[in-house]
């Protein structure tokens, strides 16, 4: 059984079992969260949302991404920008999924 969940302004197709890398979420490792924006699940499509639908899924890991540099030049002008960025993740382990 599969679903489509929508965590972060992202959609995720997960089934039991998988491992997800979605934007920082309160909490943490070992803590459990549930999922109630499902679009869509094994069989059902939702308009917007599946009814009564949720996604169980327990926190794994809270960590920063690998950095990220954006770099600026105008040319011939001797002007530069050099800007770091990393990004906060949550590593989510998807236990259960409710059809509703």
């Amino acid at each position: 059984m599969y679903a489509v969940i929508r965590t972060g302004g992202k959609q995720y197709r997960v089934a039991p079992g998988d491992i997800l890398e979605i934007d920082k979420l309160p909490g943490d490792a070992g803590a459990a969260i549930s999922f109630s924006e499902v679009l869509a699940t094994e069989g059902k499509v939702g308009a917007p949302l599946v009814l009564g639908a949720s996604v169980d899924a327990e926190i794994v890991a809270q960590y920063r991404a690998d950095k990220v540099i954006a770099f600026k030049k105008k040319r011939r002008k001797n002007t530069h920008r050099k800007r770091g960025h990393r990004q906060q993740l949550t590593r989510v382990k998807i236990n259960s999924i409710s059809a509703g």
